[in-house]
């Protein structure tokens, strides 16, 4: 603790006496200063003992003396100490009273004590507070270093920060969800943190924040070196940190850094494991990819998995959502295998499990986004998920995502499945520029033809398509005899100098005449 009016009032070689503001005396005291000027308000900072003999002050004088203790009062000073003996054999009345009124303490200096003393007193009482504050930073810190290097996890060391810090501690992964607390009833407060944590992970690191409410003080510490922040430490107080308590906090900011960088080398080499384990698995030698993949992986291939492939729309939109996935997959200790490809990333993830289930909320939000801000390519991510597969159906798997993604692109959507692609129809496939250059191409020549009057060609093209070539059904439907509709079909060869009894052709003119359906507006 700094020193206080009160300490220093019970220091038995100063002598002093409580002469107004005996309430106020455990005001703490942050330097002893002499001034003789009338007016010293300009050249103080607050907390400090003010020394006075009242030489140039009209110390009898009552309003002089309340103008003079309310300047100092307003100032911030910690309170007064007036020497008697020198200019006045006792403390003006006036100034006392002026005290009283403001609520500034006021100390009666006798004769045989001198300023230095009290100086030296107020000096060297803040010395030992500092020195004790240093003591206990790096008490604090041989026990961080010991909780960090015991391997429990972040656990312990929140337990023994939370104790050092006479609050609560909490750390958050990168996207913002709660990992461990201390005590463990602050787990609840700390989620609520969430939005505080979300945006200063946006923020180059290291970077700090302080928040709060009614219950604590709050203050975010970012954790990583880099450009993006690693995860979040906050710690809660009833109070600003003191000397000691800084001390520790950053103590375990630096811990916590090292432990995550130290993770992120360790998740290096695992990703160039799975990258082998992934190659073996696409050249159909399962039993090879288990061998290799081990513990790390070995459980990952025993149950079925989707295979993903994520590819980056924005700067960081890959590196986003495979830090959202092994979030998910660490909390609920699922194995995630996860090899970066360029602007892509490859996954493999258990079917039903978190990861794949953070993959999906991560773009559903981000479908959610992109029309309110102009539309699907303000997505940072397009996904594309394969069905659930096991090791002998990677090539298969992998094959599937890449449709898929191929899909999501065209959709304008941040992730197809491609059970999606299985369940439903082909006709929306035909949304496609590419798809759409192709009809017109085949189909103007018909419609020039109409566009003059010399016939309904393309309707009746249509009708005896659905109707697969039967002529007495699709002239009915067109209220036309068989004969015509025969002529109509000749008249169709002709211009597009193609056979309609060749498969491929009608199967081609149906498509063409589906896709301009397609990008023709209904008329309502």
């Amino acid at each position: 603790m700094p020193p206080t009016l009160a300490s220093l009032v019970q220091h038995s070689a100063l002598k002093l006496t409580v002469r107004a503001g005996a309430d106020r005396l455990g005001t703490p005291v942050r330097w002893a200063h002499a001034s003789e000027l009338a007016d010293p308000v300009p050249y103080m900072d607050g907390g400090e003992l003010l020394l006075v003999t009242a030489t140039n002050l009209d110390a009898e004088d009552p309003e002089s003396m309340r103008r003079y203790v309310r300047r100092l009062a307003g100032a911030g000073v910690a309170g007064v100490g007036f020497a008697v003996g020198v200019n006045y054999d006792d403390v003006p009345a006036a100034l006392v009273a002026a005290a009283e009124e403001a609520g500034l303490p006021l100390l009666e200096v006798p004769r045989r004590t001198p300023f230095l003393a009290i100086s030296k007193a107020v000096s060297a009482a803040i010395a030992a507070d500092q020195y004790r504050a240093v003591t206990a930073g790096f008490e604090a810190q041989r026990e961080l270093t010991k909780a960090a290097l015991a391997g429990d996890g972040p656990a312990e060391l929140l337990a023994r920060l939370a104790a050092h810090i006479d609050g609560w501690a909490a750390l958050y992964d990168t996207s913002g969800a709660v990992l461990a607390a201390a005590p463990d009833w602050a787990a609840r407060r700390a989620a609520r943190l969430t939005p505080d944590v979300e945006r200063l992970r946006d923020r180059p690191a290291p970077a700090s924040v302080v928040v709060g409410d009614s219950e604590d003080r709050v203050e975010l510490q970012s954790l990583g070196t880099g450009r993006r922040a690693r995860g979040a430490l906050a710690v809660g107080t009833g109070a600003a940190l003191g000397t000691a308590e800084r001390y520790a906090v950053h103590s375990a900011v630096a811990l916590l850094t090292l432990t995550t960088a130290r993770s992120r080398s360790l998740q290096g080499a695992e990703q160039r494991l799975g990258a082998a384990v992934l190659r073996m698995l696409l050249a159909g030698q399962p039993d090879h990819a288990r061998a290799v993949a081990g513990d790390l992986y070995g459980g990952l291939l025993d149950a079925p998995f989707r295979l993903l492939i994520a590819e980056a729309t924005a700067p960081t939109g890959s590196e986003l959502l495979t830090e959202t996935m092994e979030a998910a997959a660490a909390r609920t200790g699922e194995a995630l295998l996860l090899v970066p490809e360029a602007e892509r990333v490859v996954v493999l993830a258990a079917d039903g499990g978190s990861a794949v289930a953070a993959c999906a909320a991560y773009a559903e939000a981000q479908d959610d986004r992109a029309p309110r801000e102009g539309g699907a390519e303000d997505s940072d991510v397009v996904v594309g998920l394969s069905a659930p597969s096991g090791p002998i159906a990677v090539s298969a798997a992998y094959k599937q995502a890449e449709q898929a993604l191929s899909v999501a692109r065209r959709r304008g959507r941040a992730l197809v499945e491609h059970e999606e692609l299985a369940a439903g129809s082909v006709l929306p496939l035909l949304a496609d520029d590419a798809v759409r250059a192709f009809a017109d191409g085949m189909l103007r020549a018909l419609y020039e033809h109409d566009a003059k009057g010399r016939g309904d060609l393309v309707a009746s093209l249509r009708a005896w398509l659905s109707r697969h070539g039967q002529w007495d059904a699709a002239a009915a439907d067109l209220g036309v005899h068989r004969h015509t509709l025969r002529y109509r079909m000749r008249r169709v060869e002709e211009i597009l100098g193609r056979s309609l009894d060749d498969p491929d052709v009608r199967m081609e003119l149906w498509l063409a005449l589906k896709t301009t359906e397609a990008a023709t507006p209904a008329e309502g």
